[in-house]
Formats: structure tokens, sequence, C-alpha cells
């Protein structure tokens, strides 16, 4: 395989596609509608923010007691989170609609006979076809960061260093799931004989890879916890972990008084501390089967990912949400460490339609 009758193909194919009706289309509708939603996450991010200053100003004017519980501070990878929304169903389009038809077009118009009969050998073909619609999703999630990140600025917020590295992360992320389903069309494609029964067959595994398998998931989940505990009748009671001592002084002597702290993340009856074992033991099994059929959605991958590096405190709360014990935020690095499986079958689940693509490709008969 020569690397300059590659590039050849690819430049050839990504020239096609950005300067396609199909791609500029979806493409402009997918930037007008997530510009929509930047502007409605910078709007959602400006009134948190407003609500974090009068939190700190009330703490400071009032002297709070509780100056040790600290309100966190909003980031701006709030307003990114709207478009994740948009991303799973424009942005999905968009690649199916890249990579349908890239070898079933061929087929049709049997000018995949002739393109052989130049000196390009199948693999230059099937991967410069592949790298150039990897080019032109590259082309439009740039396009559509370039555009949140000049919005951002429009509206005098500037991303730190880290939130800037988050937010090439995301993008990355994003990029990921496009490829993605961009696999599942070019497989699609090189696999029938027509372009229609490409997109059908492509459809199809969309569908049920993106809203089939969650359901079945939940359901086998179900099936293997079985039923919840039943919580006991009588309830918790709050379980005192501290008592304070105030002096005061009263007519030349000092009074002293006591108080109890009472902590309801515990409680005293072991048959509510049983329930909360027994509950905590059920989430894990539903979790377990959950998981793992989630690990083959491209969709609930990328939501799972983008949710660690949007928002990592309710991606901490969604992954342990009977974990009651107060953690620093984790950093960038921290929230993509717990998420990894779903990096790896983001990694894991192109990379098997892009091999069994070659693999037919290179099989194919052409005649």
């Amino acid at each position: 395989m020569a690397l300059d009758r590659l590039f050849n193909v690819a430049r050839k194919e990504f020239s096609d596609h950005i300067t396609s009706r199909r791609f500029i289309i979806i493409l402009g509708l997918l930037l007008v509608i997530s510009t929509i939603s930047i502007y409605d996450g910078i709007e959602n991010y400006n009134n948190s923010l407003e609500a974090y200053t009068e939190q700190l100003r009330y703490m400071e004017e009032f002297d709070d007691p509780y100056t040790s519980w600290m309100p966190q501070k909003p980031s701006i990878m709030y307003v990114f989170i709207s478009m994740m929304s948009y991303m799973t169903m424009l942005g999905g389009i968009l690649a199916i609609a890249i990579g349908f038809d890239l070898v079933s077009k061929e087929k049709e118009t049997r000018s995949l006979k002739s393109l052989l009969s130049h000196p390009v050998y199948r693999d230059e073909i099937i991967n410069g076809k592949a790298l150039g619609g990897i080019g032109a999703l590259g082309f439009a999630m740039a396009l559509a960061l370039a555009i949140a990140i000049a919005m951002l600025l429009i509206f005098s917020i500037v991303p730190t260093a880290e939130e800037f590295a988050a937010i090439l992360v995301f993008g990355a992320v994003s990029l990921g799931f496009l490829l993605a389903y961009f696999a599942v069309a070019l497989t699609m494609s090189t696999a029938a004989k027509e372009s229609g029964n490409a997109l059908i067959y492509t459809l199809v595994i969309f569908f049920a890879v993106s809203s089939l398998l969650p359901m079945f998931g939940a359901m086998a989940a179900d099936a293997f916890a079985g039923d919840p505990p039943e919580a006991p009748e009588i309830p918790p009671m709050p379980t005192p972990v501290g008592r304070s001592v105030t002096a005061t002084a009263s007519g030349g002597s000092f009074v002293s008084t006591s108080s109890q702290e009472v902590v309801y993340g515990g409680t005293q009856d072991p048959a509510w501390r049983e329930y909360e074992e027994e509950m905590q033991t059920y989430i894990e099994k539903r979790r377990l089967i959950s998981d793992i059929s989630n690990l083959l959605s491209p969709q609930m991958n990328y939501y799972t990912v983008a949710i660690a590096v949007t928002n990592p405190q309710l991606s901490s709360m969604i992954a342990s949400p009977y974990d009651t014990a107060t953690e620093e935020p984790a950093g960038l690095a921290g929230a993509l460490g717990k998420v990894w499986m779903n990096i790896a079958a983001l990694i894991v689940f192109p990379s098997a339609f892009f091999a069994a693509t070659y693999v037919k490709f290179m099989r194919m008969d052409i005649r």
C-alpha cells in the first residue's frame, strides 16, 4: 500500500463529501441547532453563576455558620450538556449519510471496476474512502466546536486551560461517536448490493443499538436482580454523631450548654441498616447487567463519557448513588479514569466494523 495513492483517494473522497449538497444541508442543520443549544447553555451558565455569587455574598454578609460547606462554582462545560443530545441524533444522521453509499454507489454505477483498472490497490481504495469520511466528520466536529468557542468569547466567557482541554476531549468523544455509525454505514455499503438496502440495514442497526438494546438491558436487569427489597415499616431513627459545648457569660458566671449534632446519613435501627445494604446489593446487580448491555450501545457510551467530561459531579452521583461520603471534585483525568470502559467501547465498536469492511471489500467479487 503506497501512502501517496492512499492520500489521493482520501483527498478525493473528502472533497466529494464537503461539496455534496446532502452533507452541506445536514451539516448546516446540525450547526444551527448546536448554536441554539450553546446559546441556551450560556444563559443557564450565567444564571448558575449569579446564584453562586449570591450564595457567597450571603455567607459573607450573615456569617453563615456552615462556612466549611462551599457552593460549587459552575463550570462552562455545563454549556455543552444541551449540545450532547442534538449530537446523538443529527450527528448520527450525518455519519450515516456520509457512509451508506460510499461503496454501493460505486457498484451500482460500475465505476469500481474501472477504478481498480488504474494503478491502485483494493486496500488503498477502502482505506482512502474511510479516511476521507473520517476527515469530513472531523471537519464538521471542528466547525461545531469553533462556533461554540466563538460564542463563549462573544459573551465574555474565557475558558481556563483545563476547561479548554475538556472542550477538546468533548469534541474527540463526539467524533468517536460519529465514527461508530459511519463505520456501520460503511460496512453495510460494502455488504449490500444497492445503496437503498445499505441505508435500510444501517438504520435498523442504528435503531437497535440506540433504543432496543438499552431497553432490553433494563428488562434483563430487572429479571436478574428480582424484586427490590421492601422497606421496614418503622421509619429510621437519625444517628447523633457529636455533641457541641458552648459557654456564655451570665451575671459574672459561665453557663455551659450542650447540643447534639444529628447526621441523617446513617441509622441506628438494625432493620433499616440491613435494608440499606440489601438495596445497595440490588442496585449493583441491576447495574451489572445494564452496564454490559450499554457497552454495546454507542449512544449510552457517549452519554456516559460526555457527562463525565461536562459534569464530573453528576457522573459520580450516577455511578455511586448510595455513596454519601463527600469527596473533592475529580479533575478531568480522574473523571475519564472512571469511564475508561465506555471510552474503550467507543474505540472497539467502530474498529470492529472497519475491520469487517476491510475484509469484505478485499474478498468482494467485482465484475
